[in-house]
């Protein structure tokens, strides 16, 4: 909250010095200053190394989001474009907006990431109406600056620049993290093979597990987070001292390629299971040599379990597009001749004793459901907000599905603590209602109970539904929402993706919890009127 109420202020500032230096939000920002060609190429030399590190990580990021309108742009202390990558949609918007190599962002071209972050030494972030200039409301920037060695000294910025459409909350920690990842390329690069300098730079930061060994392995150095890491006992550093980093298995095999071949590990992934949950981990193992001897060998683990996260959500959302295209392609030809195999049969009719009249309308009604789940997927509906209250809606689902859930011996029990008015689509809310007991339903086979209650959790509408059924190991209950991923033989694997993305839409969130043999839980939280 802190950090928010900070920006907004930091924000506010910088708007009202461009409106007292006459700045015209209307006009499209120009740039009044620029290296020429000269300048340019003379920073470029001094950056050099700085560079060369940019572009090893840049182009590692780009790759794994590639399609993404994403630019990225290192720029010197006093913020000046050095260079910049990405793709090429955004690179040409950015060339229209008079973005290129060499021209300086600073605070006499309106409110911008760059200048802000270079003024108060931090990530800053400046998305769609937090510019002041009307021609970037639709862009989404984000800047962390570089530290040079020793932390002390800012020697440039990395930013971030896309679409607000492709905006998201973990944009400022992807960045500041990239931002991070030079840092520590360029500290291991320059580092001292001295003891000391090791320790000053090292062992005392507050972002990597450090351990260091001698030239056989023996470990003769390591900092806390490394305790913390591989979950050592922390109150005992020194019975670590002097073992064998063999014995770790999570490292130890890459010390020793280090000792057998004499090339470092830079940028190595691992993963490791801590308390049931997954947590990705970045590894660089380093030879030190003194007059090409081996004397040390640096391990440093950085957590990178968010980025790891912000990752998936960039790959979930292209699988979800496509996803999409797919399911429009396969509803429209599906549809048509269903509508017409139902048509002729219900005008048939009953009396026309067909056999197995019921069971075929069912069956086809069923169909109908799975191309429904299809089309909403490919083609959402457009959200219309009303004020309602959530029982009323509930009270109409449940009058509806207490016939399948009397037919299934299965007891619906509601209850309703406190019950208000919520913004929300009212067709869209029951159909995650139906969704959810749809779920429900089918995890208690031989019948069983729903529970359902409506209370208020801080600022919120809080809908839970708690069955008794068969539950979920935790390997499925990390999937779910998914799309296409079910443990149903006949499932398509929409119900709770569907659920997800109506509930988001709302600004809404969906918990679940569920333990194998005990039944799950199920709920859903609105943003109170």
């Amino acid at each position: 909250m802190k950090v928010d109420i900070m920006k907004v202020e930091i924000i506010k500032e910088s708007k009202q010095q461009c409106i007292e230096q006459g700045i015209q939000s209307d006009i499209q920002p120009v740039f009044n200053k620029c290296f020429s060609d000269e300048e340019l190429k003379i920073e470029l030399c001094k950056y050099s190394e700085v560079l060369e590190v940019f572009n090893y990580f840049v182009d590692k990021f780009l790759s794994s989001t590639s399609g993404n309108p994403y630019l990225i742009a290192i720029s010197n202390h006093e913020g000046y474009i050095l260079s910049f990558r990405g793709d090429s949609t955004i690179i040409e918007l950015a060339s229209k907006l008079g973005i290129k190599e060499g021209v300086q962002y600073n605070e006499d071209i309106g409110t911008n990431a760059i200048a802000l972050s270079l003024r108060y030494g931090q990530p800053i972030e400046v998305i769609g109406e937090d510019h002041y200039h009307d021609v970037m409301k639709g862009m989404a920037c984000c800047t962390a600056p570089i530290y040079g060695e020793g932390g002390n000294r800012i020697v440039g910025t990395l930013s971030l620049m896309t679409m607000i459409d492709y905006a998201h909350p973990n944009l400022l920690a992807l960045i500041s993290t990239l931002a991070d990842s030079v840092e520590r390329e360029i500290v291991l690069r320059r580092q001292n093979t001295e003891h000391h300098i090791l320790n000053q730079v090292l062992l005392a930061t507050n972002y990597y597990g450090v351990v260091v060994t001698d030239a056989f392995g023996r470990i003769v150095e390591l900092n806390e987070n490394i305790l913390r890491m591989l979950h050592w006992d922390n109150h005992d550093k020194e019975k670590y001292l002097h073992s064998s980093v063999f014995d770790v298995s999570l490292i130890g095999d890459f010390f020793q390629d280090v000792i057998d071949q004499g090339e470092a590990s830079v940028g190595v992934e691992l993963a490791l299971q801590v308390r049931g949950s997954i947590r990705y981990y970045m590894l660089d193992v380093v030879p030190i040599y003194d007059q090409q001897i081996l004397i040390r060998i640096v391990g440093t683990l950085r957590n990178i379990t968010e980025m790891k996260k912000t990752e998936e959500l960039l790959r979930s959302t292209e699988k979800l597009v496509y996803a999409g295209e797919v399911a429009v392609s396969i509803a429209h030809e599906i549809r048509n001749p269903l509508t017409t195999v139902k048509g002729m049969i219900q005008l048939s009719g009953k009396d026309s004793k067909l056999l197995h009249y019921d069971l075929i309308m069912s069956e086809l009604e069923r169909m109908n459901l799975i191309i429904s789940d299809f089309m909403i997927l490919g083609k959402p509906k457009v959200v219309q907000f009303s004020d309602e209250y959530s029982s009323t809606i509930l009270k109409e689902v449940l009058s509806i599905f207490q016939i399948h859930a009397d037919m299934n011996d299965i007891s619906i029990i509601s209850e309703t603590i406190q019950d208000v008015q919520v913004k929300c689509d009212r067709n869209q809310m029951k159909q995650v209602i139906l969704n959810i007991l749809r779920n429900a339903m089918e995890a208690l086979p031989s019948g069983g109970e729903i529970h359902i209650s409506l209370d208020i959790e801080g600022s919120f509408q809080r809908i839970k539904f708690t069955d008794n059924g068969e539950g979920m190991p935790p390997e499925v209950l990390r999937r779910m929402g998914e799309p296409f991923h079910t443990t149903k033989s006949d499932g398509n694997g929409l119900g709770m993706m569907i659920v997800n993305n109506i509930i988001a839409s709302h600004g809404g969130r969906v918990d679940i919890t569920s333990e194998v043999g005990k039944g799950t839980s199920v709920a859903i939280f609105l943003p109170m009127k």
